[in-house]
């Protein structure tokens, strides 16, 4: 469900009331409802891919009960996960890796028809995969014994808040509050959902959506702007990517709140991160967590040589890269990051601290680098965003800002103003300055009716995509 679009204003008071009209101690009932609508949901954008969704299901559900009653649980864990990647892989990475092969043959003069396909990714996917292949790895490690509740266990891998874009949920996280039973309504989780949803909304239609006006203006013809200007664009994109993902991550566990859900976490302010690997503990947390779990750490972490630990971040990162599409430009972005943190491990960084100017420093020098890697991230090829990061820097040319729109460029300025202003406020002085949280009935009204106030009259209302729901 696109959270800023009309259906969800209208279909989500629906389902909320259903939901709460089943009493509560007709869990499996409550169960059951949300199985059917998070179905019902996904059906409505493409059926057809329902059947992928069901089948990563199946496939980690039943893998899962066999590892638990196998000997060859080795086996049967490599063979689970190869059919739950199957489909990403397919649908993800066919054309990519058709076009790589088709490149590597024609240089060698081999003739090769090089057909793609033509079809849509299914939304969601690398999400699910992941949420599931976690769940299969957790039971394959011992982290957790399989759930032998097929409706549980597919409302934990198909349950719509978050089947869009994330989090990406853990199972001993969500899978025993959907088996406990629930209070008919908690009035605190509620309103404390509520305000995610608005301050997310805020995030996407404000900052995110108004910033991608400029953005998507200079970026995509950079010749024609100074370097100036294509600099101030990345920035401004650097912006826009978190603006929109931490929008959708916070309106995702708002809608898990009100529900009565608790979801995991998916930010916390990265750009004040003193590193790179600060960056990767508070952006794209249940990411992060994955690849930690499931990538990093089986392949021996940190208890290794310095060697084989780098190694071991570089590989990570390249997977992380990996993950998010099937562009070199990604890959890129992903070992950009991964020789950051080698580098930074290298040097000791993480042990260094230099009092509050130096503390400044480094989030200026680590924002900058997140920022030039976000142009790899933002480009459509390698060429594109080479040719941008050149262009910033080609000194021939007038160092004027140019502004396509003042109106825009207002309006983008002023959302970007009141992020940042509350972002370094709940990093530095988080008792000081409670908006939304102040024991002052005026205050705290005051600052819903502001942000409601700033979404109506700046908003932009195109029932825009997220970026994150096409990975």
């Amino acid at each position: 469900m696109i959270y800023n679009s009309f259906n969800f204003l209208v279909f989500f008071p629906l389902i909320f009331l259903l939901y709460y009209i089943i009493p509560a101690r007709c869990q499996r009932g409550r169960n059951v409802f949300l199985l059917a609508v998070s179905y019902l949901l996904y059906l409505n954008w493409k059926p057809v891919y329902a059947l992928i969704l069901l089948g990563v299901t199946l496939v980690t559900y039943y893998g899962a009960r066999l590892i638990e009653k196998n000997e060859k649980k080795k086996q049967i864990m490599a063979l689970g996960a190869v059919f739950s990647l199957l489909p990403l892989l397919f649908f993800k990475y066919f054309n990519f890796i058709n076009e790589q092969v088709y490149v590597v043959l024609s240089a060698f003069g081999l003739r090769y028809d090089l057909q793609g396909l033509n079809w849509a990714v299914p939304i969601g996917i690398s999400f699910f995969t992941f949420q599931a292949l976690g769940y299969f790895f957790d039971v394959y490690y011992k982290k957790i014994e399989a759930e032998n509740d097929l409706l549980t266990y597919a409302l934990f891998i198909s349950f719509f808040p978050s089947i869009l874009s994330g989090p990406i949920n853990k199972a001993s996280l969500v899978i025993p509050q959907l088996k406990n039973m629930r209070p008919y309504f908690d009035y605190g989780k509620a309103i404390g959902g509520l305000k995610m949803l608005l301050w997310g909304m805020f995030l996407k239609v404000v900052v995110a959506d108004r910033v991608a006006l400029y953005v998507d203006t200079v970026l995509p013809n950079y010749m024609n702007y100074t370097g100036v200007t294509c600099f101030i664009a990345s920035i401004f994109y650097t912006i826009q990517i978190y603006a929109d993902f931490a929008g959708y991550s916070l309106m995702a566990i708002g809608v898990g709140k009100v529900l009565g859900f608790e979801l995991t976490e998916n930010f916390r302010r990265p750009y004040f991160a003193v590193s790179v690997t600060d960056f990767w503990r508070r952006w794209h947390i249940s990411l992060s967590t994955w690849l930690k779990d499931y990538v990093y750490i089986p392949m021996g972490g940190s208890k290794c040589s310095k060697m084989h630990n780098y190694w071991n971040i570089f590989v990570t990162f390249l997977v992380s890269g990996i993950w998010h599409g099937a562009n070199w430009t990604f890959i890129v972005w992903g070992i950009w990051h991964g020789i950051a943190q080698i580098i930074e491990k290298a040097m000791g960084q993480q042990k260094c601290e230099y009092g509050w100017l130096g503390k400044s420093v480094k989030i200026i020098i680590t924002f900058l680098l997140v920022n030039f890697a976000w142009i790899f991230f933002r480009m459509p090829t390698l060429g594109d965003a080479c040719g941008v990061i050149a262009h910033i820097f080609d000194t021939h040319q007038s160092m004027a800002l140019e502004i396509t729109s003042k109106h825009i460029f207002v309006l983008m300025m002023m959302g970007t103003i009141l992020l940042f202003i509350k972002d370094w406020t709940d990093e530095f002085v988080p008792n000081k300055l409670k908006l939304f949280e102040n024991k002052n009935r005026i205050v705290r009204w005051g600052s819903y009716l502001s942000v409601i106030i700033l979404i109506l009259m700046t908003g932009v209302f195109d029932a825009g995509q997220f970026i994150y729901a096409n990975f």
